[in-house]
């Protein structure tokens, strides 16, 4: 049997009374849109944030953009982000009218380089979108006193950090506003898409509702206040997050004892590890290595079966889509370098231990025989 880099069946099946009984109490309430599960899910996941709100969204890249608008950010705003990032995040700040201006990354962390930060600001940046990469936090607290320094605000990108910490708190709690996914290869993932943006401000929260909801104010349908989108959060996605929120310290725990078990099985050898930051609690989304022989190894790794990915083989600067950009190929150096060497090893809770073991064994013949 082939191993792959994520899957979800094991987990279903150890869930599937509770995930189908979600369902059941969905489609029997008589509300299918905007029910009590959505509004439920909002509660507990904007007090898991010691935020007073949370408003439901269909995806994370409509949670990065609509918390773009509604921070303000629009036609001839700057940006700042990175590259080494999922194109969702840039298409978001395109979308809004805004303009991305890449920073490059920390070569051990593969996270944003703060120090690059007060360099790239000119009097068109409006925000601050660190991406919370693979499951650890941007250095937070230099991305705040850059923010405060130039009057920005900060967007935080959490789709791959779900319970992540740094210095004891909680990842979505440091920014303005920060935007979530719930893509099923998520720590917290539902079985479809789903997303949502956590603020602190009823002001900001009650501009995400009516984005979502085509601009109308909820409780008078029907009068558009500003022109909106159809981004609502689906109440069965809601009611199964809810159920699966319960569960994420135990999915956090399972992941990082499989990463301890990768990090002692390759400690020693020529792959470059992940490495965690003094005073963040990673939560491993994915487990990224780097290798100068990535293509090879992968593909020896497929010919036995073991079907792994790479997180993100084309930085986003260099992506056709964004030649319009003013940062090309060459511009970014490390984040361009790492493109071609990093990979990610299999990591989900249910992964097996006779699945991590082979894909050790795997590994290890291979690095071995370079």
């Amino acid at each position: 049997m082939g191993i792959n880099v994520w899957s979800y069946l094991a987990e279903y099946e150890a869930e599937r009374a509770d995930l189908l009984e979600a369902v059941d109490k969905v489609f029997s309430s008589g509300q299918l849109v905007h029910g009590a599960s959505v509004r439920s899910f909002e509660a507990a996941f904007a007090e898991m944030h010691g935020r007073p709100h949370c408003v439901g969204v269909d995806n994370g890249t409509n949670a990065l953009g609509l918390g773009l608008r509604a921070l303000g950010v629009g036609p001839g705003d700057e940006v700042i982000t990175v590259s080494n990032t999922a194109a969702p995040t840039i298409v978001a700040i395109d979308a809004v009218g805004a303009t991305p201006v890449f920073v490059d990354v920390d070569p051990d962390t593969y996270l944003m380089d703060a120090g690059e930060l007060s360099s790239s600001v000119t009097e068109r940046t409006r925000c601050i979108l660190p991406v919370h990469l693979y499951g650890q936090a941007v250095d937070m607290r230099a991305v705040r006193q850059v923010a405060q320094e130039f009057q920005l605000a900060v967007l935080e990108d959490c789709a791959q950090a779900h319970g992540a910490r740094q210095a004891g708190q909680i990842v979505g709690s440091f920014g303005d506003a920060a935007a979530f996914s719930f893509y099923p290869t998520k720590v917290l993932g539902a079985y479809g898409d789903g997303g949502a943006v956590i603020v602190e401000h009823e002001e900001v929260a009650a501009t995400l509702r009516r984005l979502r909801y085509y601009g109308m104010n909820e409780g008078r349908y029907y009068v558009v206040e500003t022109p909106g989108f159809n981004s609502r959060l689906d109440e069965v996605q809601a009611e199964i997050l809810l159920r699966k929120l319960g569960r994420l310290e135990q999915y956090i725990s399972a992941r990082r004892a499989i990463a301890e078990t990768y990090d002692a099985a390759f400690t020693g050898t020529d792959l470059g590890l992940p490495k965690v930051v003094e005073g963040n609690e990673h939560v491993y989304y994915l487990y990224v290595v780097r290798h100068p022989a990535r293509d090879e190894i992968l593909r020896k790794l497929k010919d036995v079966g073991i079907n792994l990915n790479v997180s993100y083989p084309w930085p986003v600067h260099t992506m056709a889509g964004f030649e319009h950009l003013e940062r090309g190929i060459g511009t970014l150096p490390v984040t361009e370098r790492l493109a071609n060497e990093i990979f990610s090893l299999p990591m989900y809770p249910t992964l097996t231990v006779q699945d991590q073991g082979r894909v050790i064994d795997e590994l290890l013949r291979i690095l071995d025989r370079l």
